[in-house]
């Protein structure tokens, strides 16, 4: 029921889109849901990101995030704030750890290649005590790659790392933790404001046990959506986007939702 009820609100929103509202095409480029496009913002534009994942095990997530030119498309600073809800780890729900990231532009989107490499300063605004974060700051890299393959197929690749030293479990014992993440999609521009899309996320995570031994988790999720974009005289942009993320090997069973929002606007 709720598939169909979202998937109703999908289609009137395209219906809406390409009936009146949208005023002059406006590539839709940096807005991927679990992977990163390798496009820094262009320079005097915001950009204001919602995304929230409902799994069927009853967790979810939410994450706001806002990325600015600093002052060109070279550089950009961003903020990535999550919401956790986690049913299954004593159903709390909180504020998870901040991010504050750097990215640098370093293949420009000029040709069909783009490369800008993140680093990330992760600090310990979640509650460690609930499972909500790892208690002290960490450091986070990830490099992605995008590839124009044609005028209607682009491709995005993502490898990363996060480090935190000494790591805190909710009883307080301490170790040092490494995690990985790695992601492929392939998107398909079937008009310029009206994308489909099929990702592939994998991460590898480091916990701390209570006896100071560290635990692996392992996830792996294919993720089918669709995105689509309306363009305003003023220059804003706004992409409404869903996906259905399907647990794959170590996730297998698992399946969710995906929702999101993207508002991009020239600063002035």
């Amino acid at each position: 029921m709720l598939k169909r009820i979202l998937f109703a609100v999908f289609m009137t929103l395209i219906i809406t889109g390409t009936t009146g509202f949208a005023e002059e095409a406006k590539k839709i480029q940096d807005n991927s849901f679990l992977l990163e496009e390798a496009y820094n913002q262009e320079d005097g534009v915001v950009q204001h990101i919602q995304a929230f994942q409902y799994m069927k095990n009853k967790t979810w997530a939410y994450t706001f995030i806002q990325e600015w030119p600093v002052p060109k498309q070279t550089h950009q600073l961003s903020y990535t704030i999550p919401v956790y809800h986690l049913n299954e780890d004593g159903n709390e729900t909180g504020i998870g750890d901040v991010l504050l990231n750097y990215r640098y532009q370093l293949i420009p989107p000029k040709g069909p290649i783009a490369l800008a490499p993140r680093l990330s300063l992760v600090l310990p605004t979640g509650d460690y005590k609930k499972g909500l974060g790892k208690g002290v700051p960490g450091l986070q890299i990830n490099i992605p790659l995008s590839v124009e393959l044609s005028d209607k197929f682009v491709t995005h690749w993502n490898v990363g790392a996060t480090f935190t030293p000494n790591a805190k479990e909710p009883g307080g014992a301490k170790a040092h933790t490494l995690d990985f993440n790695s992601g492929a999609s392939i998107i398909w521009l079937v008009t310029e404001n009206f994308n489909l899309m099929f990702e592939t996320a994998w991460n590898s995570s480091q916990s701390v046990e209570a006896n100071g031994t560290k635990k692996v988790d392992n996830t792996l999720f294919i993720n089918p959506g669709a995105r689509f974009a309306i363009n305003f005289k003023s220059g804003l942009q706004v992409v409404p986007g869903i996906a259905f993320p399907i647990g794959v090997g170590p996730s297998k069973g698992e399946r969710g939702v995906f929702l999101y929002l993207s508002f991009e606007h020239p600063l002035f």
